[in-house]
C-alpha cells in the first residue's frame, strides 16, 4: 500500500489538518530515504549477491543503528 499526502489546487488552498497529515507522511518517508541512503553509502546492499539466505540479518544491523542516531 502507498501513501500519499495531498495536494492544493490552484484556486483551493490546503486546510491546517491536511498540511499535518502531510508533513507526518514527509517526516516517515524521510526517515526510510535516510535509511535506505545509509545502506546504499555503506554498500550493504552490494553484498546481499554474496549473502542470499541473510539479507534482514545483514539489513537489520544498520538500520536499528541509523534509527539510534536519528532518535537522539
Amino acid at each position: 500500500m502507498v501513501i500519499t499526502g495531498y495536494k492544493a489546487a490552484r484556486t483551493k488552498p490546503l486546510i491546517p489538518a491536511k498540511k499535518q497529515i502531510d508533513k507526518l507522511i514527509a517526516s516517515v518517508r524521510a526517515v526510510c530515504e535516510h535509511a535506505f541512503a545509509h545502506l546504499k553509502n555503506w554498500r550493504i546492499l552490494t553484498k546481499l549477491r554474496l549473502h542470499v539466505r541473510h539479507p534482514t540479518t545483514l539489513l537489520r544491523a544498520p538500520l536499528v543503528l541509523t534509527n539510534i542516531e536519528i532518535a537522539r
